[in-house]
């Protein structure tokens, strides 16, 4: 029964995920944006809701169990950055490896992707060193957790920037499919397009609260740690919409907003969350922490070398997908 219960909010994270990316394409659209911050921020933010709730939920409204509910948050803020950058990843090269072949050119714009990856590179790094800081040493840590949040501010103002220039050159956001609410007779305004959004988040909330209730109670069932199990199964359940997203974009030729849609989504998760978590959590070097960030950094300097020099191929993502493995290899054994 209560595997049923997480099934259960699982559907209703994805459902909602999929409500609130609509809005978010046809609001890209409306706003005359590019295809960078459509996928970068937009989107990125957009799917990132489910496994971005999770984390604060549980820290700041959690079960009985204070230590449950931070390791929880601790896995689900670690463990979203290295499913993006490893499993999700590789299944967009999965999807595409039979069209393009393992030596098939994959073509985001470059310059959105290098400045997505420096940014996630610049913050997670720093969550790497806060980990290592004495949890008794408040400052340091509130400083390192402000200098990341500030990181994320420009990041935005960066890719706000580069806007414009983008969709003169032909990448401009275009809505793939009809807004949702308007298929039930209502207009395809601005207001309506606000009140999609707010109905897609209203079910996020929802759905992440009653996952983070049910992972409290299967931990103890399944024989795992609730941070074993928040780093592994989690981001697996909440990062579907990403995963889904940048899969049917990739399949279109949509490269740019299929990268940027999980890149986007690093760069989200690699400075906001850490922050909170380097402020209001034990944030310790545990083994299955520890590991996990390694894979990660590893993860996203592979795939900035591999689009810097000579350019992405899809045997390139299935490294990622590698990395992945061998971290499940290593905590499971």
């Amino acid at each position: 029964m209560l595997f049923l219960e997480l099934f259960g909010f699982l559907l209703l994270i994805l459902v909602a995920a999929e409500i609130f990316v609509n809005a978010l394409e046809h609001l890209g659209e409306k706003l005359n944006i590019s295809e960078g911050v459509t996928g970068s921020l937009f989107a990125a933010i957009g799917t990132a809701m489910p496994e971005t709730l999770v984390p604060l939920l549980a820290i700041f409204a959690g079960g009985s169990s204070v230590k449950t509910s931070e390791e929880i948050g601790v896995g689900a803020i670690l463990g979203a950055p290295l499913m993006l950058s490893t499993l999700s990843l590789s299944l967009m090269g999965l999807a595409v490896l039979k069209r393009r072949g393992l030596q098939g050119p994959l073509v985001p714009e470059r310059t959105g992707l290098k400045r997505d990856l420096d940014f996630f590179l610049m913050a997670f790094l720093l969550a790497f060193v806060a980990m290592f800081v004495p949890h008794g040493d408040g400052w340091v840590r509130g400083t390192l957790a402000f200098v990341m949040v500030m990181i994320y501010f420009v990041y935005v103002m960066l890719t706000l920037r580069a806007s414009s220039k983008l969709v003169e050159e032909g990448h401009g956001t275009e809505a793939e499919s009809p807004m949702l609410l308007a298929r039930l007779g209502l207009p395809q305004n601005l207001l309506v397009i606000v009140m999609q959004l707010a109905l897609g988040l209203a079910l996020l909330v929802a759905g992440a609260k009653g996952f983070i209730h049910g992972v409290e109670q299967a931990a103890p069932i399944i024989g795992i740690s609730a941070l074993l199990l928040s780093l592994m199964i989690i981001p697996i359940a909440t990062e579907l919409p990403e995963k889904v997203n940048s899969i049917l974009w990739i399949r279109k030729h949509k490269d740019t907003l299929a990268f940027g849609n999980i890149t986007g989504a690093m760069v989200f998760q690699g400075t906001l969350l850490p922050a909170i978590g380097i402020s209001l959590t034990p944030w310790a070097p545990q083994k299955e922490v520890l590991l996990g960030v390694l894979i990660t950094l590893a993860a996203a300097f592979w795939l900035r070398w591999a689009a810097l020099s000579g350019g992405l191929r899809v045997w390139h993502l299935l490294v990622n997908g590698a990395l992945y493995a061998t971290y499940l290899t290593a905590v499971l054994a």
